[in-house]
């Protein structure tokens, strides 16, 4: 039974992407919520049954009391088999129903409802530009993604459980109430009236002071994530006190939100008490008056009394559920400010597959200003012929990360076309233009995966034989045969850590070196290949970068400038534009910025840091 309850809805069935998610609370719910349709209607049945089935059992407790007023063998002579049929049907029937509700809620509807948002959420935020992560804090994008599937879950899960049971209940005890005697029905209808304008007054508070209190605690998650994604800075600085400080300032914020939150639901436990009195002393008061005067029997006292204290266990209950209901659509709403946010750079409309002939790349008037009036590409002019190695240096902002950014279309430029083999990077699919460019980065960063799962992102079908061959040509072979982790996993299924942090800089850049090796793409990107290794594995690595970038178009970006002075040409970056273009003999002969960095170098490093 729990399989097919549990099957019932495939969380991961395909689906009709968007690239505009619904932006309003209700459209975004009714959006995820419709794989599930057959199963909300079933399942508000159920839960419309089972109330009845309730109402109607404490109608039946009052019939028994008015029926037990005759002599024992008479009334067991007159209703013996009416008491055991109800007896059954009481011991099989309201079970089974009872099941068949909190079946699908719990395993129908709860994981896979959670299931499917995070799934489907996840997949649209990888969709994102690198700009847009960019932007915002990965600890408080992983925290919504994680926090609002639970958070909509909740939501239906109240609809179905509290909210459906408790006014189907409602309008089967105003039906009791008004059968016994209609006039039983003026408290309850008082009440309900009082009743609704707390619930009112609750929902209208609840919801954004829940919306607050959660997106305090995304950014709390996203200040502690970040200090602890960059303990080596925090460390180094010795600046340990200052991240205290500066998470404390989110936490309380967190916890004045929380506070605010809960006062609301004093201030409504405090009122529903005072109303709930008001509904006992009404209804069973009035009842009990009726009975003095003879219009109303023993039973209808019993099941009126019944009914209200029933009804006011259930009171706390429901308002909890109601403002459990309104204060998790809060946390969606959150959440919903990073899920529900558009893709921004995508595709065009019939986006064909870049088709690589030569890697001949020409760059027309590009310009990208990152929406402001300076820095980044001015207007660039450039080819690049098929095969040809350019070396890329300048002064920090100069726009050499900007130019290789577009090149990836990591971001769109504001004006121009990048053109690779006549194609138009703007046309083609981003990931057909990413998987025939190679870049290795100054800041090389690897998965918490184990090595072979790093370098497999270079080329998921390499062989055994392909991934030890690039460690090799990466100089990283041996290093890795000595690799053990916590748990005892050795070699190529050693675990790197978060971002590679259990390896040196230097063998963390091989990794990366090898997994660009394997992927053996026709473009390569350099930036910075070679800072994180000493010397001696330099002078091996450079022979190994050669030998990668034979036959390939090669962009190198360095400040290291003996790295790149046997590049076919060198271009000279100055506030977004090319201002020099040649080989190193004739730049150095030209005596202009070439010159006067080559000049100015000590050890082989150019005196300025890349920032962009």
């Amino acid at each position: 039974m729990f399989k097919f309850l549990e099957n019932l809805v495939d969380p991961y069935a395909d689906y009709k992407e968007t690239d505009t998610p619904p932006t309003t609370l209700w459209s975004f719910m009714w959006e995820y919520s419709q794989p599930f349709k057959a199963v909300f209607l079933f399942t508000a049945v159920m839960s419309l049954v089972v109330a009845s089935v309730e109402v109607g059992l404490i109608y039946y407790m009052g019939r028994v009391v008015d029926v037990l007023g005759g002599e024992p063998a008479q009334v067991w002579e007159e209703y013996g088999t009416e008491f055991i049929v109800m007896a059954v049907l009481i011991l099989t029937l309201r079970p089974l129903l009872q099941v068949m509700d909190v079946a699908l809620l719990n395993n129908t509807i709860l994981p896979n409802f959670g299931t499917l948002i995070r799934w489907r959420a996840h997949k649209h935020v990888l969709r994102q530009s690198v700009g847009w992560f960019e932007d915002d804090f990965a600890g408080r994008i992983a925290n919504r993604i994680m926090q609002t599937p639970p958070a909509a879950g909740e939501v239906v899960f109240q609809v179905f459980d509290a909210i459906s049971f408790s006014l189907a209940y409602l309008i089967g005890a105003a039906i009791l109430l008004a059968t016994s005697d209609a006039r039983l029905l003026m408290p309850l209808i008082a009440w309900f009236a009082l009743y609704s304008l707390l619930i009112s007054w609750t929902v209208q508070r609840v919801g954004p002071a829940s919306q607050a209190a959660s997106d305090a605690r995304s950014t709390v998650t996203g200040r502690v994530v970040d200090a602890y994604s960059n303990i080596h800075s925090v460390k180094m600085f010795a600046h340990h006190d200052r991240e205290l400080e500066y998470a404390k300032d989110a936490i309380e914020y967190t916890r004045q939100t929380f506070q605010k939150e809960m006062r609301i639901f004093t201030i409504m436990d405090v009122m529903l008490v005072t109303l709930n009195g008001l509904l006992i002393v009404g209804v069973v008061g009035w009842a009990i008056m009726l009975w003095m005067q003879g219009s109303a029997s023993v039973g209808v006292v019993a099941a009126a009394t019944a009914l209200t204290l029933r009804l006011n266990s259930m009171t706390g209950w429901i308002m909890w559920a109601l403002t459990s209901f309104f204060r998790q659509l809060g946390v969606v709403a959150e959440g919903m400010e990073t899920i529900a946010q558009p893709i921004m750079l995508k595709d065009v409309p019939n986006a064909k597959a870049l088709k690589m002939d030569k890697g001949r790349i020409e760059l027309k008037g590009l310009t990208h200003h990152y929406g402001r009036d300076s820095g980044g590409l001015d207007a660039v002019d450039l080819v690049i012929e098929p095969g040809q190695k350019i070396g890329l240096i300048g002064r920090s902002g100069a726009g050499k990360s900007t130019l290789v950014k577009l090149l990836l279309r990591f971001y769109d430029p504001d004006s121009g076309q990048i053109l690779i083999d006549g194609q138009d990077v703007g046309q083609v699919t981003q990931d057909s233009l990413r998987m025939n460019i190679g870049m290795v980065q100054q800041e090389s960063s690897l998965l918490h995966r184990s090595v072979r799962d790093n370098m497999l992102y270079g080329r998921t079908d390499a062989s055994e034989a392909d991934i030890i061959a690039a460690a090799k040509q990466a100089e990283a072979h041996t290093f890795i045969q000595d690799l053990t982790d916590p748990e005892g996993r050795r070699g190529y299924e050693a675990q790197v850590g978060e971002r590679g942090v259990k390896l040196s800089g230097g063998q963390r850049q091989r990794v990366t070196l090898a997994r660009v090796i394997l992927k053996d793409a026709p473009i390569l990107l350099l930036d910075e290949a070679t800072s994180a290794l000493d010397s001696e594995v330099e002078a091996a690595i450079q022979k190994t970068l050669y030998g990668m970038m034979e036959g390939k178009t090669v962009i190198a970006i360095a400040h290291r400038l003996s790295t790149i002075a046997q590049m076919d040409r060198i271009l000279v970056l100055d506030a977004g534009k090319i201002v020099e273009d040649g080989d190193h003999d004739a730049l150095l002969a030209l005596g202009g910025l070439y010159s006067e960095f080559w000049a100015r170098q000590s050890g082989g490093f150019l005196k300025t840091e890349d920032a962009e």
